[in-house]
């Protein structure tokens, strides 16, 4: 045989070997709608983000989208090994890497993936949010996460709160042992959530002055009653997960007001306006205050008290989220003394 004939075989043999491989990453893709989708929250956080909080594009914004099959990983600039470079998407600017999935096609989280704080995330379809707009929405509570926790310090200083008990695996920001069960403390709770409802919608003036200072001394009552580390605990909770929760809903209301969503978006077929979503998610965080049920809710009172504690120091007109990276994880010390809130509304 000669050699241009071994070639010619040899070829023919790689051809065999590797076209089974080339169709089957051919199959493999991030539909459309998604890529909408996630252009969509791209672009959102772009045009608003830094008119909420200061230094939001400098945050990495990489995302782990889970789909049934396959994981696709985006805008993430250090990829392991267990990726594989599927394409270039020019609509998400982004690189695409793709592995078999590995995650829970309902996640609506936000952990490290190769050492980078990413969003790991499911289909709308599959999530609890079902829809685009909600979908969308979510994915910039969950980028607030990324800013945390790329903050100078951040995991020092949550190191040093002294409430993790040898855990390694950050799972007692899950797990902590907080009294949920004591009477008392499901009482004392759904007074202070009560409390900060009648605050948030209270008339202009005095009456919000009133509202405010009820609120104040139901929110000493609870340092009070509380352990050193419990009241660290609660404190942590409300400055991470309630302005999560809160940024969710600011950022909704700020879309609905100051943002035009595009062309595609729109074209989805379960596409909802943004003012929408703000009014849902504002009477949801008022809802959760008064319906408060500590023993059944656990940890998840804590987005709705803290959203609404942000919500409070807005009305208030305290300008409090210049501090709030600086001087982590006590809300309270935001608030200024009562008297000064009846000359301000």
């Amino acid at each position: 045989m000669s050699l241009k004939s071994k070639i010619g075989l040899l070829l023919f043999m790689a051809l065999l070997f590797f076209a089974p491989l080339v169709r089957a990453q051919d199959k493999v893709r991030v539909n459309n709608i998604d890529r909408v989708r996630l252009a969509e929250v791209f672009r959102i956080g772009d045009t608003l983000g830094n008119q909420l909080w200061s230094g939001w594009n400098k945050a990495p914004f990489s995302v782990l989208l889970v789909t049934p099959d396959n994981e696709f990983l985006i805008r993430h600039p250090k990829p392991s090994t267990d990726f594989t470079l599927l394409n270039y998407d020019p609509l998400l600017k982004s690189n695409i890497y793709y592995r078999k999935r590995t995650q829970s096609p309902q996640f609506l989280a936000t952990f490290a993936i190769a050492g980078i704080p990413t969003i790991v995330i499911g289909q709308a379809e599959n999530t609890a949010k079902k829809t685009s707009t909600p979908w969308a929405v979510v994915m910039l509570h969950e980028h607030f996460h990324q800013l945390q926790y790329s903050q100078p310090g951040y995991y020092d200083d949550v190191n040093a709160l002294g409430l993790s008990r040898g855990d390694q695996t950050g799972m007692w920001m899950l797990n902590y042992p907080f009294p949920y069960e004591w009477h008392e403390m499901q009482e004392l709770f759904s007074r202070l959530g009560r409390s900060l409802a009648d605050a948030l919608e209270a008339r202009p003036g005095a009456d919000f002055a009133v509202g405010l200072s009820a609120y104040l001394k139901q929110r000493r009552e609870l340092e009070k009653i509380l352990s050193p580390d419990d009241y660290r605990y609660v404190s942590f909770q409300l400055w991470q997960e309630g302005m999560a929760r809160y940024t969710e809903y600011r950022i909704a209301k700020s879309a609905s007001i100051r943002y035009k969503p595009g062309k595609e978006f729109r074209a989805l077929k379960d596409y909802q306006g943004f003012a929408a979503i703000a009014e849902d998610l504002k009477s949801g965080i008022l809802s959760e205050l008064t319906t408060i049920k500590l023993d059944d809710s656990k940890r998840v009172v804590f987005y709705a008290l803290g959203a609404g504690e942000g919500l409070l120091l807005d009305r208030a007109g305290i300008r409090w989220r210049q501090r709030y990276f600086r001087e982590k994880f006590y809300l309270d010390k935001f608030f200024a003394p009562p008297a000064d809130y009846r000359r301000r509304t």
